[in-house]
C-alpha cells in the first residue's frame, strides 16, 4: 500500500520540498539496496555450504558438520533482507481498501497514521526484543562455536529498517506526497 514510488516526481511546485523528498527517496533506495544485498549474499553462502556439504557427503561419506548450523545464522538475515526489500517498495501485507476509497488530503492522513503506527510498532519491538538479544549473547553454536545473536541481529537490521522507511515515508506524507501514486515499474517484482 505505502510506496517510495514517484518519490522524484512528489512535491512538483513546491520550491525546497523536492530536494528533500528526493533525498528521502534515496534514503529509501538505500535501506532496499542493503536489503538485497544482505539477501543475496545470504542465499548464495547457504547454497554453496549445502551444495558442497550434499557433494562431500555422495563423494567422501561424510559432510561438513557446520553446513546444518550456518542457517541458524543466515536464515533470519535473508528474512530480513526480505522484509527490508518489501517495506522499501510497499510490498508489505496491506489491505488498501479503504485507502483507495480516500482521495486527497484524507488518503495522505490516512497514510502518515499507517506509517506512524508502523514506525512505533517497530520501534516496539526493538524495544521489547532486548531480553532476548541479551539472552542470544550466551547462546553458542556447537560445531560452530558462534553466538546465536549474530543470527538475531538481523531481525534488528530488518525492523531498524522499517522503522526507518516508515518515518521517511511520513515525512514525505506530511510534504503532500500521493501514498496510492504507484509507479508500476518500480513496484513490480519481475
Amino acid at each position: 500500500m505505502m510506496t517510495s514510488a514517484g518519490h522524484e516526481s512528489a512535491g512538483k511546485g513546491r520550491k525546497g520540498r523536492i530536494p528533500f523528498l528526493r533525498l528521502l527517496g534515496r534514503l529509501i533506495d538505500l535501506l532496499e539496496a542493503s536489503g538485497k544485498i544482505v539477501a543475496v549474499l545470504c542465499l548464495a553462502f547457504m547454497f554453496v555450504a549445502l551444495f558442497a556439504n550434499v557433494v562431500l557427503r555422495y563423494a567422501f561419506g561424510s559432510g561438513i558438520a557446520w553446513a546444518y548450523e550456518i542457517h541458524a545464522l543466515l536464515l533470519p538475515w535473508l528474512v530480513a533482507g526480505g522484509i527490508v526489500i518489501a517495506a522499501a517498495r510497499g510490498r508489505n501485507i496491506a489491505v488498501t481498501l479503504l485507502a483507495e476509497m480516500l482521495q486527497g488530503r484524507a488518503r495522505i492522513l490516512l497514510c502518515l497514521v499507517i506509517q506512524i503506527v508502523i514506525f512505533a510498532i517497530s520501534v516496539g519491538v526493538l524495544w521489547s526484543g532486548q531480553p532476548i538479544l541479551r539472552a542470544a549473547q550466551f547462546q553458542t553454536l556447537s560445531t560452530l562455536g558462534i553466538k546465536q545473536i549474530w543470527g538475531y541481529t538481523g531481525l534488528v537490521y530488518a525492523f531498524a529498517a522499517m522503522a526507518l522507511i516508515a518515518l521517511f515515508d511520513a515525512l514525505r506524507y506530511l510534504a503532500g506526497v500521493d501514498a496510492m501514486s504507484h509507479d508500476p515499474a518500480r513496484s513490480s517484482l519481475s
